[in-house]
This record gives C-alpha cells, sequence and structure tokens, in this order.
C-alpha cells in the first residue's frame, strides 16, 4: 500500500502531523521562516551535532583558522594530514558561523547584506572548502565517515529552509531504513536459535523506540518520554541472557558469549545511527555480514532444536 503513496504525502496520524518518505510516516515540524536570522541558528545547531558525532578534537575556533590551515598544509604524513584536515573543517566551519553572525548583526541595524555581498560569498566558500575536507573524517565510533553531517550546514546556507527540511526527512526516513535491517537482521540470525528464544520481541521494541527518537528533536516536549523508552530498550536488550543447557560445553559457552557480543554491537550502531539521523551504510554493511557469518560457524553447535533449560 505505500508504495502508492507519494513522496511528501503529509497527513494527521494519532493526532500528529506526518510526512511519507520511503515507506515510514515521519513526524514534521513547523518549517522556520526563511531569513538569515534562522539560517545562523540552524547552522549554529548543525555545526553542534555534527561535532558531538564525530572524532575529537575538531571543533577548532575561527580565529584559529590560518594556523590551522598551515598545520595541514606542511603536514607530510598521510595519517596525520588526515586528522589535521578535519581540524581545518572545524576551524571553517566556526569560522562560517563567525561571519554569519556579523551578518545578522549588519541586517538588524538595517544593513542589506545581499548574496552577491563579499562576505556572504566569504562564508558559502569556505562550508564548501569544510564539506570537501570533512570526507576524510571519520564518525566516532571510526567505522566510516558521515558525509551527510558535513553536508548539512552548507546546504542550510545554500538552500531555502523549506528545501533543508525536506532533505532531512529523506534521511531520517534512510536512517529508520538502516535502524530496521539491523534490528530484522539481529532477529532472523539469532531468533531461530532456541538460546536465544524471545529476543527478537526485545529487538523489535528496540527499533520501534530508536525510530522514534530519530525522528524527534530534542526541543518536542514528548523527548522525555521517548528518550527514556529508547534508552530502556536498549538496556533490555543488552541485559538478554541465552538459554543454555543446565550442562553444557565450552563450545556452546563461547558461541553463547560471541551472540551476546554481537547483540551489543548490534546496538550499539543502532544507537550511533539514531543520535546522528542519518544512515550509516558502510557500518550497517559490515555488521550485518558479521550476523550472517556467525550464524553460519555457530549453526553446527548451537542447534535449532536445543531444548532450552
Amino acid at each position: 500500500m505505500t508504495a502508492t503513496i507519494p513522496r511528501g504525502t503529509r497527513q494527521v496520524i494519532d493526532g500528529r502531523l506526518r510526512v511519507f518518505y520511503d515507506g515510514y510516516w515521519i513526524k514534521t515540524y513547523e518549517t522556520p521562516a526563511d531569513s538569515l536570522a534562522a539560517k545562523k541558528r540552524l547552522i549554529e545547531a548543525l555545526t553542534r551535532r555534527l561535532f558531538n558525532h564525530v572524532e575529537h578534537g575538531l571543533n577548532v575556533p575561527g580565529w584559529k583558522l590560518d594556523a590551522a590551515r598551515e598545520a595541514y598544509e606542511s603536514e607530510t604524513c598521510p595519517r596525520r594530514r588526515r586528522v589535521k584536515a578535519g581540524m581545518l573543517a572545524g576551524a571553517l566551519f566556526n569560522r562560517a558561523a563567525d561571519i554569519f553572525t556579523k551578518i545578522v548583526e549588519l541586517q538588524s541595524v538595517g544593513i542589506d547584506v545581499g548574496p552577491e555581498n563579499p562576505l556572504m560569498r566569504n562564508c558559502g566558500e569556505h562550508l564548501q572548502e569544510a564539506l570537501q575536507l570533512g570526507r576524510q573524517v571519520l564518525h566516532r565510533s571510526g567505522e566510516e565517515g558521515i558525509d551527510e553531517l558535513w553536508g548539512e550546514p552548507f546546504k542550510a546556507f545554500a538552500y531555502p529552509i523549506e528545501d533543508f527540511y525536506t532533505s532531512r526527512y529523506v534521511k531520517i526516513a534512510m536512517a529508520m531504513g538502516a535502524i530496521d535491517e539491523i534490528t530484522s537482521t539481529m532477529s532472523a540470525q539469532f531468533g531461530k536459535l532456541r538460546i536465544f528464544g524471545g529476543i527478537d520481541v526485545l529487538l523489535r521494541n528496540f527499533a520501534e523506540a530508536a525510530r522514534a527518537k530519530c525522528e524527534t528533536l530534542r526541543t518536542d516536549p514528548d523527548i522525555f518520554e521517548i528518550w527514556t523508552s529508547f534508552a530502556v530498550a536498549g538496556e533490555r536488550l543488552c541485559e538478554f541472557h541465552p538459554r543454555l543447557f543446565a550442562v553444557v560445553g565450552p563450545s556452546e559457552q563461547h558461541w553463547a558469549m560471541e551472540g551476546m557480543k554481537l547483540v551489543r554491537e548490534g546496538k550499539q550502531v543502532v544507537e550511533d545511527i539514531t543520535r546522528a539521523r542519518v544512515p550509516m551504510p558502510k557500518t550497517t554493511r559490515a555488521f550485518v555480514d558479521r550476523c550472517v557469518q556467525y550464524r553460519n560457524q555457530c549453526d553446527g553447535v548451537l542447534a535449532l532444536d536445543q531444548v532450552v533449560a
């Protein structure tokens, strides 16, 4: 049925306006007026969010831009140069935010700053360069980069705010798809093993809570209940205990422990995607492959018809 629903369709569901993208009805929020002041607030929020999810040490103040550029350009070691690229990107983002702040201050006293103004061009150039450099930066998990987060401040600067929010709903739908792929893979690989009987219910609850958190802003009054449900669902998933025979051999114990290590890894990947609100395709694919490999390796030991205690 969802295949017939056009993308961008809006509908009130359970008293809340939602928008449909790629199989998901996503909670919507009022779009702020398209002004430089609104763009400034949006870019600042997106930049803070970016620094929360990438490697540590990249939030370099804008006034250190020249020093960051010199450190990057003089570095010859590839690994060190990669890190300094991220530091330069951080300085560029912060310098762009500094410029935007001054532009808004000028407008507040009646001085018009149009798109062709050198300050506006300089701001856009900084954001564009930061986007290019940011592709070398990894998520805090170390698994992969998250280009979408590096691109968002530039999109907020370059596009109308309405268009920016539309792109966010698309990314949230993709993140929800990744959450469902991870949890459904875990359920498929673990759910048929008797020692993991009942974990599929915990996985469904965790996925539902993760999707709700993914679509909910921190400013939403419902965040207290939604974040609590998400945190508790994750705790309950990690507290699951495989049900073994009263007497089991070291092989069964080993695979039960390995399975729970994967469960905790999967919980962490879902949390990373949920908090960033963007998909992490490389990380998702790698985790799904590890789940399939685990099942193939332990199938002969943890039989499907194993009787639990």
